[in-house]
């Protein structure tokens, strides 16, 4: 049997005479089957879902002939097909035994062309794998063997097009990457309204591959639960704005944490009997997501690195500048996909490797971080996925016992994550929200710009251009948490606030800046003692 993508035949042999009979499926709403005795269409094609029935509906007559025989059957019911054999040699004037024999190999057609629909659809649904040329994976292979590895990658990450934003985005491209290892790490961007949050962390996914990733806008409760068990792993699950997923909350969490989510359901069976069945779908999984409500999703963001949008008028004139360049039609698009491409080959070439850090114990939080137990495990996560980023430039060893290959951090990696998480940390030590402290820190800017100790809530909803209900919500946590007070004026009675401690943050930065030296300096003592104990 001869088989091609729209046609099948096969060849009838009848005493000496040889009669080609054709399956037409070019005309995926009227497929064509033509003998010598018979002209067959088999209108509306054919359905996949079930393979234990083959219904169509069929218009049948003889070839140059217009009585014409319309019949939906189940050419798997064999009484049905008697049934039809007999109305066709009737109404046709037709010997029963070519109806039968026409019927049986167009049914033989259409098992085999549904097969092959069948396979087409599994290889469409199937994930996308790019296989590297050798050429690729040696380009991608020497950028990571290079030095100064995190430092160029950055500036990789700005030529994709990723504008300013320099330690989120490099943040959030190693967080992404983690997704690889035994324990991601998961990140949430958070910022006002319009600032650039969903667009940073999208142009980011950009430079992950495809396969790899899952995008997400809107989720059921339980959509979660039916995927593949395996589906999942190692993959990065992006999340536009978290208050689209708010029912799926629960089992992300879940994923998170114990790396798997299970549910117990009811099913029936073919037989019609209830059964109870579990589902269970594996991770681990990097999880990055967006919202504007860092508050409400406190249970979620104390599991993950949380990435303040740089609101910066600064930050402003870089976006509006490159904005007008892409209006202007200079933007160089094959650099920047150049670049981008070249980082999705990194993220191929890299393997799973476990890491060990033989300095995690001379490694310590400063004791203003909050819940310190979680955070201590991201610090030293996060030091691994630096590891992990660089493993074309660390020798592997083998674990004697197990036979495991592993790499192992240096101080050079220590030192990079420090310079990196500074603001993150910084972040989960601050007991206000993102938000309110950069709506502190501005204030503070306006008040010694100004040469001013004390302001008024008209005065700062005027030259800082903030909503009345937005500085109330502001001014009552600020109070709540005593980083201002409430003022009254002696000659006009009148009540104005000002600053508690206008040192308070700088304070807290170097507290943390502080503690993370010292440990560098503990790790830089033990090595020298060590070296000196060898000679």
């Amino acid at each position: 049997m001869l088989k091609s993508d729209k046609c099948f035949s096969f060849v009838i042999n009848k005493s000496e005479n040889k009669v080609m009979n054709k399956l037409d499926a070019s005309n995926s709403n009227n497929y064509e089957y033509i003998t010598k005795h018979l002209e067959i269409h088999i209108l509306g094609g054919i359905k996949t879902n079930k393979l234990e029935s083959l219904r169509i509906t069929l218009s049948i007559q003889k070839p140059k002939q217009h009585n014409i025989l319309r019949q939906s059957i189940d050419l798997y019911n064999d009484n049905q097909v008697e049934k039809f054999v007999r109305k066709v040699a009737e109404r046709l004037e037709i010997g029963t035994s070519v109806a039968r024999r026409t019927l049986q190999d167009l049914t033989k057609e259409l098992e085999n062309y549904r097969f092959i629909l069948l396979q087409k659809q599994q290889q469409a649904a199937a994930p996308y794998h790019k296989e590297l040329t050798e050429k690729e994976r040696q380009v991608a292979t020497a950028f990571l063997k290079k030095g100064n590895l995190l430092e160029r990658t950055n500036e990789y990450i700005g030529s994709s097009g990723v504008i300013g934003e320099d330690v989120n985005r490099l943040l959030m491209y190693l967080i992404f990457t983690s997704r690889k290892t035994n324990n991601p790490l998961h990140c949430i961007s958070l910022g006002s309204s319009g600032v650039g949050k969903t667009h940073l962390q999208s142009k980011v996914a950009e430079l992950i591959p495809d396969e790899d990733k899952i995008e997400i806008t809107v989720l059921s409760a339980n959509a979660f639960y039916y995927f593949n068990r395996t589906e999942l792993q190692n993959k990065l699950i992006l999340i536009e704005d978290l208050d689209g997923a708010e029912s799926v909350l629960y089992p992300l969490r879940e994923l998170q944490t114990k790396k798997r989510i299970t549910k117990t359901v009811v099913h029936k069976d073919s037989r019609g009997e209830s059964k109870t069945i579990h589902l269970v779908v594996e991770g681990p999984v990097a999880i990055a997501g967006c919202t504007t409500q860092e508050s409400i999703y406190e249970d979620n963001s104390n599991r993950s690195f949380l990435l303040y949008i740089d609101e910066s008028e600064e930050q402003d004139k870089k976006i509006m500048d490159y904005q007008r360049i892409i209006s202007a039609g200079k933007v160089n698009e094959d650099e920047q996909f150049k670049a981008a491409e070249l980082l999705r080959n990194v993220q191929r070439v890299l393997k799973p490797i476990k890491v060990i850090n033989p300095f995690a114990m001379y490694l310590s939080l400063p004791s203003a971080v909050f819940k310190p137990r979680r955070t201590n495990s991201h610090y030293l996560q996060f030091i691994e996925a630096i590891t992990f980023y660089k493993q074309h430039q660390r020798t592997q060893h083998v674990n004697k016992e197990t036979g495991e290959i592993y790499i192992e951090t240096t101080t050079e990696d220590i030192q990079e994550a420090n310079k990196l998480i500074t603001e993150v940390l910084l972040r989960k030590s601050d007991t206000i929200t993102g938000a309110t402290r950069n709506h502190l820190e501005n204030l503070k800017d306006y008040l010694k710009k100004n040469n001013q100790t004390t302001f008024t809530n008209a005065e700062i909803r005027r030259n800082l251009r903030i909503k009345e209900s937005t500085l109330r919500n502001y001014n009552n946590q600020l109070l709540l948490e005593d980083y201002i007070r409430r003022i009254k004026k002696a000659k006009t009675k009148s009540y104005c606030f000002e600053i508690v401690d206008v040192d308070e943050y700088s304070n807290l930065k170097e507290q943390i800046d502080n503690a993370l030296n010292s440990c560098l300096s503990r790790l830089s003592t033990s090595q020298t003692a060590s070296k000196s104990q060898v000679v």
